[in-house]
């Protein structure tokens, strides 16, 4: 049997480019949870509403958008390279 090997989140930078982010789907609830969320004061979100997050490479959540273009863009804005999880 082969050892497993643990990776640390510099590891996983290592592995691709520095300017790779990733963009996922998730629930409005996970980012409420986490983090004191700075909103619009006339923007209303749901907890079960779909955001898009931008990760780095090791796995950090970068930003959180309303739609995946938006996220996309932002990354690019920044001198990123977006791709998408499904």
């Amino acid at each position: 049997m082969t050892p497993t090997t643990i990776m640390t989140k510099e590891d996983f930078k290592g592995l691709g480019a520095p300017d790779l982010v990733y963009v996922r789907e998730i629930r409005a609830s996970d980012v409420m949870a986490d983090v004191a969320v700075m909103v619009e004061p006339s923007l209303s979100i749901a907890p079960e509403a779909v955001l898009y997050a931008v990760h780095g490479a090791d796995g950090e959540r970068l930003a959180v958008m309303m739609d995946r273009e938006t996220a996309f863009a932002a990354a690019v804005a920044h001198e990123l390279e977006p791709v998408s999880v499904h």
